[in-house]
């Protein structure tokens, strides 16, 4: 019997996951999925979670359910904590415990996280939106402002609860802040009796001289005329110097240092890649950019490691963006290449990416597109914006009920996800400030001579039958 050939995937975002459905017909192949969540996560919709629009599960697929038919692959939960290249092994851990994965091709696509561009600290009172964690302590933040806005004693106390600053003038900024326009002066607007929802100041600022810079100027001033004709207080050439709890302090482009009060604050500028492109780069002699992402050979590689590749938010090559279209296609080829070598024939020596556009939103019915010449923005854009978004949402039945929720928020004023906690909001800082000793952790083995959390409740069970 032949041994399978293993490829450990790293990774479940739409580089990981597209990577491993390519080799579903390979009945050679051992894939081995390792993700530190046990999700697909459509990143792109994260903002919809963020303002009420849609739950975290319409945008978040069980990665076990989108594979289940797949037999040749299997999912480990486990953050990567080390690639050792010569030796061929994957480390993971989760919990405090590490499981170790040998592979005979890599396909590496852990994507990129939020960066406060060496300002980590601005991360306590200005979440990313990088992940669900991050959407739903943003969604608690958002509907928790109206509020505490509700309760305040002073008008100033009001005034600061009612102030939302974006910073980052990208599409996800872009994004939530037309949303945060859209659930004060549409879907809160009678809700409260002592404060008017309306009166809310949604200001984005970037620093930037231009919205949406990737779209090119003309796009960019559409979408800039549609924010300001919603209220939002564009900013553009201000750059931001502190955050703290209730409020943010940005420089002007004319030099000048002004304060926002502000208790709710989005951070939706800057990615920075995995950690372990580092490590793959210390390893291969491959280079890294300002991101931390690989320069990669042009067949994804990395030098002297044919059997490693690179994709998605990893990856820096020819200047490619970090969209959800790179890493498919990029993913795609690299488990083209594995095809290729399992069954003899030559690989080929460069990834060749075809650029399908890129649109954001800014309202509803309101949408700004860019695909190949064509430029253009409004209604048409949304519909094509609406319809591309279906397609990728994994599953039928989250494409149906995103469908519905979008018809409720969008021909409607409702909202049905409006449920906010205040784990939701302070979870994370709990998380990071566990004294030692108290980190969540997994049970003892009871072969090892303790007795495990789950072992001892089966005891008490039969016990008591």
């Amino acid at each position: 019997m032949t041994t399978p050939h293993r490829v450990v995937v790293i990774g479940s975002g739409f580089g990981g996951l597209f990577g491993t459905q390519a080799l579903r017909r390979r009945k050679d192949v051992e894939i081995t999925l390792v993700a530190k969540t046990a999700h697909h996560l459509f990143q792109p919709l994260l903002y919809q979670v963020a303002t009420g629009i849609l739950s975290e599960g319409e945008i978040a697929p069980s990665t076990r359910e989108v594979v289940a038919r797949q037999k040749n692959a299997r999912v480990v939960l486990g953050t990567v904590t080390h690639i050792d290249l010569e030796a061929r092994t994957v480390t993971s851990e989760v919990l405090g415990r590490e499981t170790v994965t040998p592979y005979d091709s890599l396909l590496v696509a852990a994507g990129a996280g939020q960066s406060w561009f060496g300002n980590d600290h601005f991360a306590r009172h200005a979440p990313g939106m990088k992940s669900i964690d991050d959407a739903l302590e943003l969604r608690g933040r958002i509907f928790g402002a109206f509020e505490l806005a509700e309760l305040a004693r002073t008008p100033a106390e009001a005034e600061r609860a009612l102030t939302f600053v974006v910073v980052g003038a990208g599409p996800t900024g872009v994004e939530m802040a037309g949303q945060i326009a859209e659930l004060a002066h549409r879907t809160l607007k009678n809700d409260f009796r002592r404060i008017d929802p309306t009166k809310a100041r949604i200001i984005l600022v970037d620093a930037v001289d231009t919205v949406l810079p990737s779209f090119g100027e003309r796009l960019g001033e559409a979408a800039r005329r549609r924010l300001t004709r919603m209220g939002v207080d564009v900013r553009l050439g201000t750059m931001v110097t502190d955050v703290d709890a209730t409020g943010i302090t940005v420089r002007e482009a004319d030099g000048s240092t002004t304060r926002i009060e502000a208790l709710t604050k989005v951070w939706a500028a800057g990615v920075q890649a995995s950690p372990l492109g580092r490590q793959i780069a210390e390893q291969s002699g491959a280079e890294v950019d300002r991101a931390g992402r690989v320069r990669v050979l042009p067949d994804l590689t990395v030098p002297g490691h044919p059997e490693v590749h690179v994709v998605g938010d990893m990856m820096a090559l020819d200047d490619l963006p970090g969209v959800a279209q790179v890493a498919i296609q990029g993913a795609r080829f690299a488990a083209g290449q594995i095809t290729r070598r399992l069954d003899g024939a030559p690989p080929k020596e460069r990834f060749e990416y075809f650029d399908k556009g890129s649109m954001a939103t800014i309202s509803r019915f309101s949408a700004v597109a860019s695909i190949g010449r064509l430029r253009f923005s409004g209604f048409v854009a949304w519909l094509l914006w609406l319809a591309i978004h279906l397609v990728y949402i994994i599953g039928f039945k989250h494409r149906v009920t995103t469908l519905l929720h979008w018809a409720v928020s969008f021909l409607g004023r409702g909202r049905a996800e409006r449920v906010a906690t205040e784990q939701q909001v302070f979870g994370r800082h709990a998380m990071d400030v566990l004294p030692d000793g108290e980190a969540p952790s997994l049970p003892s083995d009871p072969a090892d001579g303790e007795v495990s959390g789950v072992a001892e409740l089966e005891d008490r069970h039969r016990a008591s039958a």
